[in-house]
């Protein structure tokens, strides 16, 4: 189930990421979802798991309110949130597979949940932070897009800079066959060191399913599933996504 592409997604290139993206520029949104994730939950919440949880930026401000542990694919990642939360622990995991043998509050899967490109592994996923809720726990999930809402050729660009060093990246959404549940994503970054340009690429394949996909596969799980449209704007675009607040029921079903 291991899948050595995306393990060593970012890898090479996860020294850009403090150029172009602050821990500041998600903080409202991690805010605003702790306070989802609080409401929604039986009890009281203090402790969060972060599947997929990337570079820690979100981390940054989720330790603020809960004991934080996060599991990412990539030992790049890992080791960045590590520089950036130190207090957080961090380990490198599949969230398709992994277990921890312990259960938390809350888990969280954002942004990541794309990599899962097939109905199965989208249900590993959310199998997974089952696995690791306790009853009245809650999963937060969103789908950044939709079958129904996908544009193909979709571009986002942002530049950072630091003294001599910036980095654009632009980022491109494909997808050579409407009829299956991938798509492509392709990044390009341009690096700019003493005004040396230097060019690279990264292409990723992800997932892309219709709206009803999420909630049906959610509750297939057990989850008790109260869908939201939430609204975020951020330096990097205006954002309107289907969000998930997953309740695990007080007796498991």
């Amino acid at each position: 189930m291991k899948d050595e592409f995306k393990r060593r997604m970012y890898d090479d290139l996860v020294w850009t990421w403090p150029l172009i993206s602050h821990p500041s520029s998600t903080e409202r949104e991690a805010r605003l979802l702790s306070e989802f994730i609080k409401g929604r939950a039986v009890g009281p919440v203090e402790t969060l798991l972060h599947l997929g949880s990337g570079g820690g930026h979100m981390d940054f401000t989720f330790k603020e309110q809960f004991r934080v542990t996060g599991v990412d694919l990539s030992e790049g990642m890992v080791g960045h949130a590590r520089t950036l939360n130190p207090k957080v622990e961090y380990l490198v995991g599949d969230m398709r597979d992994v277990r921890l043998g312990r259960t938390f509050d809350a888990v969280t899967i954002l942004d990541s949940i794309t990599y899962m490109i097939s109905e199965a592994e989208l249900k590993a996923a959310f199998e997974t932070a089952w696995a690791h809720l306790r009853p009245g726990g809650v999963l937060l999930t969103y789908a950044e897009t939709t079958k129904e809402r996908y544009e193909n050729h979709e571009t986002y660009i942002h530049t950072g800079e630091e003294g001599d060093t910036s980095v654009t990246i632009i980022e491109v959404d494909y997808d050579p066959d409407p009829d299956d549940t991938t798509v492509e994503y392709t990044v390009v970054y341009l690096i700019r060191r003493d005004g040396k340009l230097s060019i690279e690429t990264e292409r990723h394949i992800q997932g892309l399913f219709p709206l009803e996909v999420w909630p049906r596969t959610l509750e297939s799980v057990g989850f008790d599933v109260e869908k939201r449209v939430f609204k975020y704007s951020s330096e990097w675009a205006d954002i309107e996504y289907p969000l998930f607040l997953c309740r695990k029921p007080m007796t498991d079903q």
